[in-house]
């Protein structure tokens, strides 16, 4: 469950967030998702809200450099990246690690059924290397 207060906090620091008077607007759930690990993360001290703005900034020039005609409709995969960005730069986890549970999580969902919750197993993970 997100938090409202600081969701409409981080709204109101983070420029350009799809946004409406009550707070923060998804497309889909995967989207609220990541928005609650940048909560969950900014509210643990990993980064402020400027550290973060200015770093989805970055993303996302990054992303329109390479050809995202930046409708809207990619938001929220910048906020996954610069996640990603923040989080092997500040030491929690390597690029490494962050992309075996991306690839864990992509095997998990290929073999879930439509509807069902998506759960990671060990064998997800595939052999260790």
């Amino acid at each position: 469950m997100i938090d409202a207060a600081a969701a409409l906090g981080a709204t109101r620091a983070v420029p350009g967030m799809p946004s409406d008077d009550d707070g923060p607007v998804f497309r889909e759930p995967w989207e609220a998702q990541a928005f609650a690990m940048a909560l969950a993360l900014h509210a643990r001290g990993l980064f402020t809200w400027n550290e973060w703005a200015e770093s989805l900034a970055e993303e996302i020039k990054r992303a329109q450099a390479r050809g995202d005609p930046d409708t809207g409709e990619t938001y929220y995969r910048h906020w996954l990246a610069t996640l990603e960005r923040l989080i092997a730069a500040k030491g929690v986890a390597t690029s490494e690690t962050l992309h075996r549970y991306r690839d864990a999580w992509d095997h998990a969902a290929d073999r879930t059924p439509h509807g069902s919750p998506i759960e990671l197993k060990p064998e997800d993970f595939g052999p260790a290397s």
